[in-house]
Formats: structure tokens, sequence, C-alpha cells
């Protein structure tokens, strides 16, 4: 056997789980993990998918209540999205976008998304990721303000706890402390405001007040640095990583106020919230504001191939077309089989109408059942969210609003539960996550939300709190 047939028969080996979890700690550095300590334990391997369901190397039948990561919108195992990507590694599987060239996989995306988007939005820059979406905005922003001679305008203001991705820029708009400690090189001139995070941080405020307090740091911000010198304002229109924190309703009307009074930029992280998650199309329409950029990612191919977009308005995407060369790309920028599978990706959602059943359907059939089910629960404090996306809440004690001293332990233990009862359900401190695909059926809802309470049970039984 020659050293290419070596190298192909391993492409989809036959191994053992343990053979699987020899290789993973011999070669594999995971995401956001203590390697030492996953090595020790193992990875669970997943070799198949399909609809809402996993299947690990050793026949666990797994529900995913967190769409892969908040990107398989359309389920796994969508033949469409595999033939698309097919058709085109056929007829071209690459080419850039530099040098005045493009691509008719390009060309449709960006129509499309454009009869997808509000009428604002009719421009698209293509990327990789969010986390480079993100750094995207930055440079989108400090051109757009160069064109309008007012290069001094550089500062760009996020928020404590917000996840922006993680290379150097998005990290560094992402106020997470944890991030921070293991990134001393940072972006210049990002500055942070408090989270508009009620249940931990809201006191004795009522919610619709406390909103509009953390709100108006953003113009306490402003005005320290002057107006005259901040670009743009950059959040997600709920917060994802951060635990699905979703704002009191009077928190972004204000932020919208704010911005517009200051002629700043406001830019909303679409991510995890673009493409259905909320039951609107993108997740700022559901809180009613209008950004000026939206960051796209995830859901745009529902995570089959790698993409990213920033949608510019049309007041922003104008002076940019209009004043010469705008200076950023990569390679893969609106990579032609990427762009075919979200073509193909978004005609699901438009077609099968999946976005209107989340909305009217699965979406507030999920949020009962989950409100229902956990109302009373001696250590879940409150559930946000919307749509098919949801954050329980863990606390000491629910009803004064206390929180665990070791609320990231207690996570770790729910999440462990979920872990051996073969569900996928996130934790992100003190609180557990669900983002199921969109084309999740009431009876799938039934089996994570009721897998989800044995999990939440059975950490309740081990704190000595049932």
């Amino acid at each position: 056997m020659n050293d290419r047939t070596d190298t192909l028969s391993c492409m989809q080996p036959q191994r053992s789980t343990a053979e699987y979890r020899a290789l993973d700690a011999a070669h594999h550095i995971h995401p956001f993990s203590d390697m030492d300590a996953l090595n020790r334990a193992g990875s669970r391997v997943i070799v198949r998918g399909e609809g809402v369901y996993l299947w690990d190397s050793d026949g666990n039948r797994i529900i995913d209540g967190m769409a892969g990561l908040w990107c398989v919108n359309v389920g796994y195992g969508r033949r469409e999205l595999a033939d698309a990507a097919y058709r085109q590694m056929q007829q071209l599987p690459f080419y850039n976008t530099f040098f005045k060239t493009t691509h008719p996989s390009v060309i449709e995306l960006s129509a499309l998304l454009a009869e997808l988007a509000p009428a604002p939005f009719n421009h698209f820059f293509y990327c990789n990721s969010g986390s480079e979406g993100n750094d995207t905005v930055l440079r989108i922003a400090h051109r757009f303000w160069a064109t309008q001679g007012k290069p001094q305008k550089k500062y760009v203001i996020s928020r404590r706890n917000g996840y922006h991705g993680s290379t150097i820029a998005g990290g560094t708009l992402g106020g997470m402390d944890y991030m921070h400690e293991q990134m001393p090189s940072k972006v210049g001139h990002i500055v942070h405001i408090d989270q508009p995070y009620w249940f931990g941080e809201g006191g004795d405020m009522t919610p619709a007040a406390f909103g509009l307090a953390r709100a108006r740091q953003l113009e306490a911000k402003i005005l320290e640095l002057g107006a005259e010198n901040v670009a743009a304002f950059i959040g997600e229109p709920f917060q994802g990583a951060g635990g699905v924190i979703f704002p009191p309703s009077t928190y972004w009307p204000e932020i919208q106020r704010i911005c517009r009074k200051h002629d700043i930029l406001l830019a909303a992280d679409e991510v995890i919230g673009g493409f259905g998650r909320t039951g609107e199309w993108f997740a700022h329409q559901h809180f009613g504001f209008e950004p000026d950029l939206i960051t796209l990612a995830k859901g745009l191919t529902s995570g089959y191939v790698p993409m990213g977009a920033v949608g510019l308005h049309d007041r922003v995407a104008q002076p940019i077309i209009e004043n010469g060369e705008f200076n950023h790309g990569l390679t893969y920028s609106g990579h032609p089989v990427a762009a075919a599978v979200a073509v193909a990706n978004l005609a699901i959602l438009r077609d099968e109408r999946i976005i209107e059943r989340v909305k009217n359907d699965t979406g507030p059939y999920f949020q009962n059942l989950l409100r229902e089910t956990f109302a009373n629960h001696p250590i879940v404090g409150e559930v946000s969210g919307t749509g098919l996306v949801a954050g329980i809440q863990l606390a000491q004690d629910p009803r004064t609003r206390k929180r665990f001293e070791n609320g990231d332990e207690v996570g770790t233990i729910c999440r462990d539960h979920c872990f051996n009862g073969n569900l996928v359900m996130r934790a992100s401190g003190d609180r557990m996550l669900l983002s199921p695909p969109l084309v999740i059926t009431r009876a799938e809802i039934d089996e994570i939300v009721g897998k989800a309470k044995a999990a939440i049970d059975a950490t309740a039984l081990q704190l000595d709190l049932a």
C-alpha cells in the first residue's frame, strides 16, 4: 500500500471508541477546553446526525438541544445542502472575489439576502465566521467615519459578558474576563459597559427601570469619551454565550435613541439570533430596533459549511462603495461552495415556512412548556427567551433571586447530568441554555424539556435542595 492509499484509507476509518479517543488526545486541541482533564476523561465521539438527533461511536442516540453550536437550524441530514455543495464543487470548487471577479453563487446569495433582510440592507460582505464578521464590522465602522471626514471617531463600545468571537478583535469586543486574561494583546479603542442582566444585577429595580438604567450607561460612556470620538456600539440582540440573557423591553429602544442622538453606528451581532431563532428572520426585528450593521454566520448555512457575512444598511454601504478602495478581505470571502449551500439553506427556511412555524407554533409551545415545567422549581429562578432559544437560571433561592456562590460548578453538575441523559444542553455559569434545530417537532420538544427537567432535578438532589 503506497502513501496515498494509506492517507485515503484513513479518511473514514472504522475505529473503536477507545481508538478514536486515543488519537484525539494525541493530536487534537479542542476549543475552550482543559485538555489534560478532557484527555483523561475521553471525548464523546459523534459519528452521525439526523434531524434533531446525534449518534456517538458507542451507538447512543442524543437529542441535540443546542443545534450543534446554535447553528444547525434546518437539522442534520438535509440532502439538499449536500447536493448543493456537490454540484458547486463539480462546477467551480473555488475562486476568489478579489481582482474584479465574482461568481454566480455569491451573486445569487447576495440577492437572496437582500430579499430576506429588512429593506435598508442591500449589501453584504463575506467571511468565514462570526468572529471574522465582527472584525469586519470594526473595519467598516472606521472606514465609514473616514469617508465622512471624521476619522477621529475610533471608539467602539460593547458590553461586559457579551460574546463576539475569539479572534483578537472579537475577543476584545466581548467583555468576558476569562477570555481577556489569556489575551494580553487587545485591539485599542474598545471599551465596555454593563450588561442588561436583570436577574443577576437588577437589585430592587423593576425590569423596565433596570433596562433604561443599563441603556443609559451607553450615553454616559459616550459623553465621557466625547461623541465626536465614538464610532459605534455593538451588542447581541440577546446575549447568547453569556447565558441567553434577554434584555428588558425598555432596553433596545433607548439604545437606538442614544445612538441616533449622538450620531454613532449601531451594530447588531446576529450570529446566533439570525435566521429564525426568535421566530423572526433576524433577532433585532423581534426587539424592534434598526441597526446600521448586522453580523451573520451560523444559521446562514445551518453550519453545514463555514460562512459569515456582514450586512450593511444603505446609509453605511453607499459611502463605502463611493469612496475608493475598501482594504479588507479574506481568501475565502464569498466562497462559491459556502454560498451555494447558504442559498439552498435559506431556500429551505423560506419555502418550508420554518421560521413562521417557530413564531406561531413550536416557539410558543417550547416557551410555555419550559415555564410550566419549571414554575416553582426549587433551583430555577427564571426562564428567559422566545422562539426556540431559552436560558434557565439556576438559583439557590429563586424567590429572592439569590444565586449560587459556586454557580460555575453548579452549571457543570447540571451539564454532566444532561450528558449522561443523552441531552445536549449547554451551561453558561449558572444558566442552562437550549437552542434546538428549528425543525424540531412538538414531540421532540417534549423529549428535550423532559430530559432537561430530569437533569435539573438530579442537580437539585445532588445539592440537597430538592
